[in-house]
């Protein structure tokens, strides 16, 4: 059986359960499917989300906290990101910090301000996730051109030249 969250977190999740409307105060959190219940609903409440900062920064499971950062980081304004992947202990940090990058060059890509030439260099350190977000984050016909000629997968270059065909 899982032990209770440290009085810290405990207070900070009573905190975040408020904030999102739950009233439970005898909830332990004890248990990490409970906690990321609770960091999911938070997620979805942009009102909650200092406390969610606050209890993930106290978070004691790495990989949890990971995984509530990863997916916080699309949902807050880029220059918040890497204060976020910072409350990550470093053993865990990798990830986040990577899908901080990609989404700080998807929005590049949305905003026309990354060109073809760029793209081409850059594409081969792109991870697959950012090459099959990036056809559908430009119109831009050199880069979608790019993507279907030197997107890692099959599927990455399919997706580039259907976009091809329908933009």
């Amino acid at each position: 059986m899982a032990a209770d969250p440290s009085p810290a977190l405990g207070e900070a999740l009573r905190h975040l359960a408020r904030a999102v409307g739950r009233y439970e105060d005898d909830a332990s959190y004890a248990d990490g499917h409970d906690r990321w219940a609770l960091y999911r609903a938070a997620m979805d409440t942009p009102a909650a989300l200092p406390f969610l900062f606050d209890a993930v920064s106290l978070e004691p499971d790495g990989p949890l906290a990971s995984g509530v950062v990863g997916d916080v980081l699309e949902r807050v304004p880029g220059d918040e990101r890497e204060r976020w992947v910072g409350i990550l202990p470093p053993a865990v940090r990798g990830f986040s910090a990577r899908r901080a990058r990609d989404l700080g060059v998807l929005e590049s890509l949305e905003q026309g301000a990354v060109p073809a030439a760029a793209v081409d260099d850059l594409i081969d350190g792109w991870s697959d996730w950012l090459q099959g977000r990036a056809v559908g984050a430009t119109a831009d016909q050199d880069v979608l051109r790019v993507v279907s000629r030197k997107g890692r997968t099959k599927r990455i270059r399919q997706a580039a030249v259907d976009a091809l065909r329908h933009r």
